[in-house]
């Protein structure tokens, strides 16, 4: 990984990368500063959230059947307001809506985009890191937007990220050459280049899984936790265990330091968990970015075609040679 030695802001690092490719509109590059605006309105509220009545249940149930909190809600209408401002977009898909919302039909709203406001909402009235995923497609439809604008696989992202508000706000995005990560100036309110180039390593020393569920597992998901955890030192080291319970801070810290983040499928689960677009796809295509590797065990997360908006997904993600080592234990399950 990269640093740099000047002070950049997202926007002017953006532009630079789009320099670099002669047809390109300056319309990605708007998009993504629109993005970052909408993250900032939620970082100020995280903030301020234990200061005004933004904390506890909002009393309601989102489209995946959980319960929905305060900050939840403030996230999603931030985001959407963000991103519906400017016409860029002719539809947006949340996790907490159950269908997608058309935002225009112009000609000059050419992308498609999903959003995860705010993942790991469960941490919010512990104080624990949170986030915001998003991942961006070139529109599809010819004529008015359609539910197939927000049902392409993974591979045909033009844009992906995540934003995790912890100890500093950090942001995180790819668009096909390479992952950087910016930092949140409070001073000047700016996201400035902080991580050139990140690169995992190819093989990590965490491993992140809610081992809660080891009980319900397939025996070839127990058999690669156990050799995480030191059974196989003859085929694999042993990993520290290290598990938040939110999918944006487990893989960011696997992102820089190396490890592999498990959610595999289960007898309560049997189809996973996680969502296939809203948290799978933004994040494999940073993981494959960065050097690593994203599977449902069977097959690569980006070529899975989405069936469904809010389909799930069993999902392994990591440092490439511990994403391989879990497909292998899962392919050849013991009997």
């Amino acid at each position: 990984m990269k640093r740099p030695t000047a002070v950049t802001t997202i926007e002017s690092f953006i532009l630079e990368q789009e320099r670099q490719h002669p047809q390109a509109t300056g319309e990605l590059t708007n998009l993504l500063y629109d993005v970052a605006l909408g993250t900032k309105l939620v970082a100020a509220a995280i903030r301020r959230a234990g200061l005004v009545d933004i904390l506890g249940s909002a009393g309601d149930v989102n489209v995946q059947g959980e319960e929905q909190q305060k900050l939840d809600v403030f996230a999603n209408e931030c985001m959407k307001s963000a991103l519906a401002a400017a016409g860029r977009v002719c539809v947006l898909a949340s996790e907490e809506d159950e269908l997608p919302t058309q935002i225009s039909s112009g000609s000059e709203a050419r992308y498609a985009v999903l959003i995860d406001p705010l993942d790991g909402s469960s941490n919010i009235d512990v104080n624990g890191s949170v986030g915001t995923i998003f991942s961006i497609y070139r529109r599809v439809s010819d004529g008015e937007p359609d539910i197939m604008d927000v049902l392409q696989p993974g591979n045909q992202q033009v844009a992906a990220g995540y934003v995790m508000y912890g100890s500093s706000v950090m942001l995180v995005y790819t668009t096909g050459a390479g992952v950087h990560g910016f930092t949140l100036d409070p001073t000047v309110g700016e996201f400035l280049l902080s991580h050139h180039y990140i690169t995992m390593p190819e093989t990590g020393k965490y491993l992140s899984v809610n081992e809660s569920n080891f009980p319900r597992w397939t025996k070839g998901a127990q058999k690669a936790v156990r050799a995480f955890h030191g059974e196989r030192p003859e085929v694999m080291a042993a990993k520290n265990s290290r598990y938040i319970g939110s999918l944006v801070a487990d893989f960011h810290r696997n992102l820089i330091a190396g490890g592999v983040f498990l959610y595999p499928s289960d007898t309560r689960n049997p189809k996973g968990k996680l969502r296939l677009s809203y948290e799978a796809n933004p994040m494999a295509l940073i993981a494959e970015q960065a050097g690593g590797a994203a599977t449902n065990g069977m097959t690569r997360i980006l070529d899975i075609q989405p069936e469904e908006l809010h389909q799930r997904t069993p999902l392994v993600i990591g440092s490439k040679k511990d994403v391989e080592f879990v497909v292998d234990m899962l392919r050849n399950e013991p009997e």
